[in-house]
């Protein structure tokens, strides 16, 4: 309706306009300059009054336009005390803005809803412009990931990881590689996928790091389970006839002894083979045995526990032996209340085993030294230490300490740390390494 309005108002200025302009042309013909001299302040009138009414209408569009360039979407043009012609204009710009306004809560909903979801997500998320290397954005898990609390620019990536900046450069749109990263001292696997997109003639590329040591340390353990199950079964079911008949052989053969004449001595060395053979297949059983205990453990009996209260009980038991070899255990525990979720039994039996393993690592040192400590993390975790100033161990061995069968010690099973590694795994948490050579090496139990 306003519209309308106003624009029967322009129609009937721009009509009278061409009137006056007739008659004025009129009076200039017919030669009644007197007439058209009372007619020019007529005509003069209604021309700055066609101009002021444009020039307004000019200002507020430049008003409108500097509102925008702006994003000043709040700006609010009044629309009862405009002059005729200009309330249709500002009603205009007022419904524009609001859409505007609209539309920019919208989109700034949805950025924050990404950004949150981003943010949420474990897997790192890295985004930097292809030309120069300057960082776009990365999101908390990305940070916690390579303990990087800022990164301007690829470049400073390569100072601190070379591998991992050719990687992240040279990756193509599509392609996922397998990566190792260096994180406290422990590797860490990472899964990066690359996506490029381009934007304003620049072109950016999307990275995803996805952790994967856990998932690969759960299939890597499965298949470990399952190749003892087959090992374990197929040894006893060979072993054990074998062994059964050894000692009846060797039965037999005491209770003939006293029958028959061994002159040449072969007699003796007959029940010294067989009596061997007894021996190494007992051995061999017992050795099975105790591989198949891997996969025994299959139940927890979780409780809330204190950790003050588990490095007591693990200090008051360990006390004697670490006095016996003048060790010094230190306990650091900066949160006296500290608690978690775990089975007592089997905790103690992993700490047990990391403790003996400690005090095996500090032997040869003039100042034997063991530091346990217990420590909250983000997301609900806690974190238990066990740190040595031992031998530490080479990047080789770090490798293959959780593998079954594996031993640095030569009278070692190599079933400990698999043992170990099995129980953190029911708890739901995985068990780290850190160790330099000729330093030390700390192991890290997270629940």
């Amino acid at each position: 309706m306003i519209f309308k309005s106003t624009s029967n108002k322009l129609f009937i200025k721009v009509l009278l306009l061409f009137a006056v302009l007739c008659v004025a042309s009129w009076l200039l013909v017919k030669g009644e300059y007197k007439f058209l001299v009372l007619l020019t302040p007529v005509l003069a009138y209604q021309l700055v009054d066609l101009y002021k009414s444009q020039r307004k209408a000019q200002d507020e569009l430049d008003q409108f336009v500097e509102s925008v360039h702006y994003r000043d979407f709040s700006r609010y043009f009044d629309v009862k005390h405009a002059p005729a012609e200009l309330q249709p204009l500002r009603h205009g710009f007022n419904e524009i803005n609001s859409t505007f306004k609209v539309i920019s809560k919208e989109k700034e909903t949805q950025y924050q809803y990404l950004q949150k979801i981003l943010e949420l997500v474990d897997t790192g998320i890295l985004s930097f412009q292809v030309d120069d290397g300057q960082i776009i954005w990365m999101n908390e898990s990305l940070k916690r990931i390579l303990q990087l609390p800022y990164l301007k620019t690829l470049q400073s990536l390569r100072r601190r990881d070379a591998a991992l900046y050719e990687l992240l450069t040279n990756i193509r749109p599509g392609e996922a590689k397998l990566s190792t990263a260096l994180i406290d001292k422990a590797q860490v696997k990472l899964i990066i996928s690359c996506t490029a997109f381009q934007t304003d003639g620049l072109q950016f590329k999307l990275i995803a790091f996805q952790n994967v040591n856990e998932a690969m340390d759960e299939t890597e353990s499965k298949a470990w389970q399952k190749l003892l199950n087959v090992m374990t079964h197929e040894i006893m079911n060979s072993v054990a006839p074998i062994s059964s008949l050894a000692s009846t052989l060797k039965s037999r053969l005491d209770a003939s002894a006293g029958d028959i004449e061994d002159k040449t001595g072969a007699l003796d060395d007959l029940g010294l083979g067989i009596e061997t053979i007894q021996r190494r297949s007992e051995g061999l059983l017992r050795f099975a045995e105790t591989y198949r205990n891997l996969n025994k453990i299959s139940e927890l009996h979780l409780e809330k526990l204190y950790v003050l209260d588990v490095f007591r009980n693990l200090q008051q038991l360990m006390l004697p032996t670490l006095e016996h070899k003048n060790i010094d255990l230190e306990i650091i525990l900066k949160e006296p209340e500290l608690q978690l979720q775990a089975d007592l039994n089997l905790l103690e039996q992993v700490m047990i085993n990391l403790l003996v393993n400690a005090m095996d690592a500090v032997k040869e040192k003039t100042d034997p030294k063991i530091v346990l400590s217990a420590a909250s993390l983000p997301k609900g975790k806690t974190s238990i230490k066990i740190a040595d100033n031992g031998a530490g161990m080479s990047q080789e061995v770090i490798e293959k300490i959780f593998i079954p069968f594996f031993s640095t010690k030569k009278t070692g099973s190599g079933i400990g740390l698999s043992l170990c590694k099995q129980i953190m795994m029911l708890h739901k948490g995985n068990i780290q390494v850190q160790s330099v050579e000729g330093e030390g090496t700390a192991f890290q139990l997270i629940f």
